[in-house]
């Protein structure tokens, strides 16, 4: 691997780490409507499961209330089963067309918990980039021993030939 595969690898593995802290930022439920928060809900719709953007809109109608419009009416009971079964912990308001969501305002309480759970994410983050620096870093020092020992070769292989 030459150094420049192994510094776009490298650049490749952090910007895949930066993608995935983001969407976990974006999934964090702060009080105010996201559609990110529906992210990774599926559905199982005809017996297989299906992501939940695929089967509705989903639309931001107030600052703190989602709402979803499902495609196919007849879906409107497993959207509303799949939301209840999610981790959400926001329940879901079903009025025969649309289901709405509607986002608490934040307590205290759920702001030092909000806290605690963004520091938890960015040290995780944190040591994925520190992860992968080390293992930039240990395989640009393989790659070295590699050369050096080349060289040392053909310099014996030299002295032996005399070439």
């Amino acid at each position: 691997m030459a150094i420049d595969t192994l510094l776009k690898d490298t650049k490749d593995r952090m910007h895949k780490s930066e993608e995935a802290f983001s969407r976990t930022l974006g999934r964090i439920r702060a009080g105010v409507a996201n559609a990110s928060l529906l992210d990774g809900i599926t559905v199982e719709y005809y017996g297989v499961p299906t992501d939940l953007r695929q089967l509705a809109t989903v639309t931001i109608p107030e600052a703190r209330m989602l709402q979803i419009s499902p495609y196919d009416k007849s879906s409107l009971n497993d959207i509303d089963r799949a939301l209840q079964q999610s981790d959400l912990g926001i329940p879901p308001t079903n009025d025969g067309t649309v289901i709405r969501l509607i986002i608490p305002a934040l307590t205290q309480e759920r702001r030092k918990e909000l806290t605690k759970t963004v520091g938890k994410d960015l040290e995780d983050a944190k040591i994925a980039i520190r992860n992968i620096r080390r293992d930039a870093i240990d395989e640009r020092k393989k790659l070295k021993r590699i050369k050096k020992s080349l060289k040392m070769m053909f310099v014996h292989t030299k002295v032996i030939f005399k070439i």
